[in-house]
């Protein structure tokens, strides 16, 4: 997680006036989201500039504000990759110098020299004007800064010095003991040339250098022989365009919010509009055409320049499906191609230009893009390119979707197989359960439980599989209906573990391997890891607290209960006084050893007591270093809510768990609440 801030100890930040409003700074981890907050604190900054009407911060916009964003993306990224270190990054506004006033760079710890006299940005009488400075650190100094990316170093992003010395106006490299530091200036001001864009025209960085913009991003064969161009001009709107793009589109996981933003990002930037159709083979719905091959495509969105003209280009579309390739192709082509302009009988548009681009991932039509512009004849070569490059990521995202939300249905349907349908109404008793499996996970880490047991006996049971995944959830579908069968045969809680015990060191590995592959098998489009164990491996542990409540007799409130802790978290029961005492003793987990014995303990919950059941999900949830029940803090938590039912308790230690760290949780959350009827309770 990103920390930001103002000035602080460091080279210096220009004059002493407004110093301290002028730089800005963040620290970021060393992870692959690294690039995207730093794209997010640059543009926040620039923004934040502009309010306070800082001078110069006029000119942080447009072609300079994305070309900022680029080398700061890249630098971010070099650092993440060849160093792996926490990155350090700062921004600093410099004003325009006076005549004879001392150079920026002059003083005593600058990482960068004085821009020079005829450097661009400069004014008329040689003197520097306003201009950004960046400084990009990370604390591997002795690792050098590629200035030539290998081919596997570019996969994982980053172009390092290249797209710097093609940009900035002047930048360099500074080695510290326990610090690197790369940094680059960029003038501040109107650039020659430089003006108002019509609201349709394409960018002209775009037509002359998009093509070998979006080679650098993804290498492909040239449309033909074109000459040498600078540096200078290789590098410019489409690569900001480009990474802005795979930014947007790798955190979706919904096809169809993929197309959303791909139709977005098109236009008006490209496109004056743009449809995508996406093939999922879902049935039913109207704008639907039929693939060579018997599959259904449906048009997931449509986006115009003119809100108005939507409806009348969705309609013109539906007309006139593309077509997909029949099964069994020898190939399938993921060029774009001139589209039939769509026209529809009140008199759609007046013609122009459109094209069709395939959506290939890993070999299979997922898809068709089609973008159209009034008033042209054709797209140029440059456009053309650059489409294509865009259409890859958006193929990539749609397959990435796709696979993520069959593995969601398969994890649907696992969770309603593995837990109960309802809990039982125990008399005299309240109840309320919390489980929250952890985000995009697969179903089967934590599980509960609360059944009649029959004989006037209700049995209740809270686990943890050690992992996670199909794995885990086999585990799960093993151990919660040998519980149920044995508790409803009449063995108490030790026989229970114990036979639990046995029946999971026995056959949980055979369980596991076969589940592994049944899941493997149904979500073989899924492209989920899924790993199968090999016979006679080891077996997942179980952390379980099990136990039985017994109501006493007459309605006059409160039960007899008996558990044990097999490697689980310990209860905890809050008195009607508002003390917390533990109810268990810790003892093995299940699975471990064959011939494990267990121990349980009875106690009364007498009327106004409350018994509370966790998951490690819930102890171990963090806040950097610390734990949530480091030096007691679920008892304090559950202190504090004294005088609250059930349901009401549960939320709090919920919304308090929820609260104690600055991300959710990272794992399955899972708790259960047992209140004795009485006074005291509302």
């Amino acid at each position: 997680m990103a920390r930001a801030g103002g000035s602080r100890g460091g080279p210096a930040a220009g004059p002493a006036e407004g110093a301290a409003a002028r730089s800005r700074w963040a620290s970021l981890p060393g992870d692959p989201q690294a690039a995207a907050a730093a794209r997010r604190f640059v543009r926040a900054t620039f923004a934040d500039w502009a309010d306070q009407e800082l001078p110069g911060a006029e000119g942080l916009a447009g072609r300079l504000a994305d070309e900022a964003v680029l080398l700061v993306s890249e630098l971010v990224t070099n650092a993440v990759v060849h160093a792996g270190t926490t990155v350090e990054l700062r921004c600093r506004l410099e004003p325009a110098r006076e005549p004879g006033a001392e150079p920026y760079g002059s003083r005593s710890g600058e990482p960068y020299p004085a821009p020079c006299a005829e450097a661009p940005g400069a004014g008329l009488d040689g003197t520097p004007g306003p201009g950004l400075v960046v400084e990009v650190s990370d604390h591997h100094p002795a690792q050098p800064v590629r200035a030539h990316e290998d081919s596997a170093a570019a996969e994982n992003g980053g172009h390092g010095l290249q797209l710097i010395s093609a940009v900035a106006e002047s930048w360099g490299i500074t080695y510290r003991r326990a610090m690197k530091t790369v940094w680059f200036r960029l003038p501040v001001g109107a650039r020659d040339g430089a003006g108002p864009e019509p609201e349709f025209a394409f960018d002209s960085q775009l037509l002359q250098h998009g093509l070998r913009a979006a080679e650098l991003l993804a290498p492909a064969p040239r449309r033909s022989a074109r000459p040498e161009h600078d540096a200078e001009q290789v590098v410019n709107g489409a690569l900001s365009f480009l990474a802005e793009a795979s930014d947007l589109l790798s955190g979706q996981l919904d096809a169809d919010q993929v197309a959303a933003l791909a139709a977005q990002l098109i236009v008006p930037r490209l496109a004056e509009w743009c449809a995508v159709w996406l093939c999922d083979g879902d049935s039913g719905a109207p704008g639907r055409g039929i693939a060579a091959d018997g599959e259904e495509q449906r048009l997931a969105r449509v986006w115009h320049t003119s809100e108005s003209r939507i409806d009348g280009l969705r309609t013109a579309l539906e007309k006139q499906p593309p077509e997909l390739p029949a099964a069994g192709a020898p190939s399938v082509a993921s060029g774009a191609a001139p589209w039939p302009w769509p026209y529809e009988p009140s008199g759609y548009g007046a013609g122009g230009a459109a094209l069709a681009c395939p959506l290939v991932a890993g070999g299979r039509r997922l898809g068709t893009l089609l973008l159209g512009r009034g008033g042209l004849l054709h797209f140029p070569d440059e456009v053309v390119g650059l489409i294509e490059d865009l259409c890859r990521r958006v193929a990539r995202a749609v397959a990435t979707a796709r696979a993520y939300s069959r593995q969601e249905r398969i994890s649907q349907v696992l969770q309603r197989r593995l837990l109960p349908r309802g809990r039982a109404q125990v008399p005299g008793v309240e109840s309320a359960v919390v489980y929250e499996p952890r985000e995009g996970a697969w179903a089967g880490g934590d599980f509960w439980d609360l059944f009649d047991a029959g004989d006037g006996r209700w049995c209740f049971a809270l686990g943890d599989v050690c992992g996670s995944g199909p794995e885990a959830a086999a585990v799960t579908g093993l151990a919660r209906p040998v519980l149920r069968l044995l508790a409803r045969d009449g063995f108490g809680v030790s026989a229970v573990l114990d036979r639990l015990n046995k029946t999971m060191a026995r056959e949980a590995a055979d369980s596991v391997a076969a589940v592994a592959a049944a899941v493997a098998a149904a979500g073989a489009g899924a492209e989920a890891p899924v790993e199968i164990r090999e016979e006679g491996e080891q077996a997942r542990f179980l952390s379980l607290l099990y136990g039985e409540i017994v109501p006493y007799p007459g309605g006059s409130g409160g039960a007899r209960c008996t558990l044990a802790s097999a490697g689980h978290p310990l209860p905890l029961v809050l008195g009607a006084d508002g003390t917390v005492r533990i109810v268990a003793a810790p003892q093995m987990l299940l699975g471990v050893v064959e011939d494990a014995a267990y121990v349980s303990e009875s106690f009364d919950l007498c009327p106004g007591e409350t018994l509370l059941c966790v998951t490690d999900g819930v102890t171990e949830r963090r806040s950097g270093r610390r734990l949530f029940d480091d030096e007691d803090g679920l008892a304090t938590t559950l202190a504090g809510g004294a005088g609250l039912g059930a349901t009401a308790l549960a939320d709090h230690i919920r919304n308090t768990v929820h609260a104690f760290g600055p991300v959710p949780p990272d794992d399955d959350l899972a708790l259960l609440v047992l209140q004795a009827a009485g006074h005291g309770v509302p």
